[in-house]
């Protein structure tokens, strides 16, 4: 195991590492820099043309992060944290690209990436993974790291047609290196998830006519962003150690505070006055943490989305259009909470529109653009803004085969983890912020970083151990999904049908798959079982 060498394909075509690295976001990054660390020969690919993972493709107008700069970043190097100047409180895509890159270039991670290159089938046979890609590679590995990321696999809408429009379509999740040019043009965009939200505003300002088809309103919170001043900075950095220590051991990944009162125990102007604060704050977890019972008293969480509603009435001047901009068919929080930027404002707009696909369905896309069950609409651009497959999507699109059955058979009932980060009879195989760990409901900069850390111990500690194969135990896995669905059953947040349980994609299984106990309780179980020589993993 050489550390920091070339990776070179042998004579006979098969190129042989320690640890193969599927992606190259920001999971796949760190990674590889552990693994050279740590002195493991690893090879990345990933099907985009460089790195970044999520920030390549979506370049969609408005993209941004909806967790704080200073948090959404890499905390493994103090250098690193300490040379690098966020210029915003929720960066632009392009900026969290070139922090990508700058990532990439300081520690020259390309020379062990293969860039547009697709891993189609992982086998596993003979106690090592054999892997296939579309550019006809084969690739031999002792350990799998799937670094592939929890919204990376595009989801379409279930609509017919799309193939004789005769303008533009594109997925925000695929959005062009080069852009959309939507100037003076008639704009079409499906779907109100955190994607369409952040675009739809911007993409106003340039479309002569813009028709948002909206079938789930969602709940919008203002970022209000801003760009980060000096001091303020200066003030982050001198004690960035210590917020990390703490962001660990946070529920979210991000230092707020708790909440420790019922919302009933609080007066009516109490309650006004903190959500007010929320707002004004603008940040993801104000209202859902705003009290203790927010996010299980379904009469608690009501107050919270009557507040916001309200809000939404105070902006919208048409009341019509406000009222069917306002969320009623879930809980708060239990679809994804978006940030926004003019985002109700933008329904003001006199070239602007909405289509409540409630009342009126889409029914078909058709050469001249959009066809609902009461009329046509005639566009130039559609943009679908539908989302992913999310969390299962990525990690089943290649063809894996373990012991004895292929990953999309042994998940045909919903996705069935050690822990959130390995499978029982998938050997020497991670998922990096898989189902089943906190994932998606937290700052996924910090789930990566634990997941990434926890996964390179184990391999080093094989190592020293003189082991070749770890395989979870079937029960410990049972118990692991067990307790997951009985944290989210404590919820309201199975009542929600969102792409936490897989809800916006046609057959697939319904199971809630974010584990909900927060990062911090997590860390320390995946620690426990760390320091108990692995408890729960067969080794041979």
């Amino acid at each position: 195991m050489e550390k920091n060498s070339d990776i070179h394909s042998p004579s006979n075509e098969v190129t042989e590492v320690d640890a193969l690295i599927i992606g190259a976001g920001f999971a796949g990054m760190y990674s590889l820099i552990r693994c050279r660390q740590m002195g493991f020969r690893a090879l990345a690919v990933d099907a985009a043309g460089d790195v970044g993972g999520t920030w390549f493709w979506n370049r969609y107008p408005g993209a941004r992060c909806d967790i704080r700069s200073i948090d959404y970043s890499y905390s493994f190097d103090p250098e690193l944290e300490q040379e690098w100047e966020w210029s915003e409180k929720y960066a632009t895509q392009p900026e969290i690209l070139a922090y990508a890159n700058h990532v990439a270039d300081r520690y020259d991670l390309r020379r062990d990436i293969r860039f547009s290159t697709r891993v189609t089938q992982l086998q596993w046979q003979n106690d090592v993974w054999n892997a296939q890609t579309d550019t006809g590679e084969e690739l031999r590995a002792q350990f799998v790291i799937m670094a592939v990321g929890a919204l990376s696999q595009a989801k379409n809408p279930e609509v017919e047609g799309a193939e004789t429009f005769n303008g533009t379509i594109v997925h925000t999740g695929h959005w062009p290196a080069t852009g959309v040019d939507v100037r003076g043009k008639r704009v079409a965009v499906i779907g109100t998830g955190s994607s369409g939200v952040q675009a739809i505003p911007l993409l106003a300002q340039e479309a002569a006519e813009l028709i948002v088809f909206q079938r789930t309103p969602n709940y919008v919170v203002p970022a209000q962003n801003r760009k980060l001043d000096a001091d303020e900075v200066a003030d982050i950095k001198a004690s960035y150690r210590q917020h990390r220590h703490a962001q660990r051991y946070s529920h979210g990944g991000v230092v707020s505070p708790q909440p420790t009162k019922s919302l009933w125990d609080a007066s009516e102007q109490e309650r006004q006055e903190k959500f007010d604060a929320a707002w004004d704050e603008g940040m993801l977890f104000s209202f859902l943490g705003s009290y203790t019972d927010v996010m299980i008293d379904e009469s608690a969480n009501e107050v919270v989305a009557e507040y916001l509603r309200n809000r939404i009435r105070s902006i919208v001047k048409d009341q019509n259009v406000a009222e069917k901009l306002c969320p009623r068919s879930y809980p708060l929080g239990t679809k994804r909470l978006c940030l926004g930027t003019n985002y109700y404002e933008t329904f003001n707009r006199e070239n602007v529109s909405l289509v409540d696909l409630r009342e009126t369905p889409i029914e078909r896309i058709v050469a001249s653009g959009i066809e609902t069950s009461a009329q046509t609409y005639e566009v130039d651009v559609i943009v679908f803004a539908t989302g992913f497959d999310a969390m299962t999507g990525p990690l089943l699109g290649p063809i894996i085969t373990g012991v004895s059955q292929k990953l999309s058979e042994a998940w045909e009932a919903g996705p069935q983890t050690f822990m959130g980060i390995a499978a029982h009879d998938f050997p020497n195989m991670f998922m990096i912020t898989a189902p089943q760990s906190p994932s998606v409901l937290t700052n996924m900069m910090v789930s990566i970083e634990q997941h990434v850390e926890w996964a390179t111990d184990l391999m080093s500690w094989m190592r020293d151990k003189n082991f070749r194969v770890f395989n979870p135990q079937l029960e410990p896995q049972t118990e692991w999904v067990s307790l997951v669905n009985m944290i989210s059953d404590f919820t309201l947040y199975p009542k929600g049908n969102s792409w936490y349980l897989g809800a916006n994609v046609p057959g697939k299984p319904r199971i809630f798959m974010p584990y909900l106990g927060g990062v911090g309780p997590y860390r320390e179980q995946c620690d426990e079982v760390a320091n108990d020589n692995y408890r729960g993993i067969d080794f041979s």
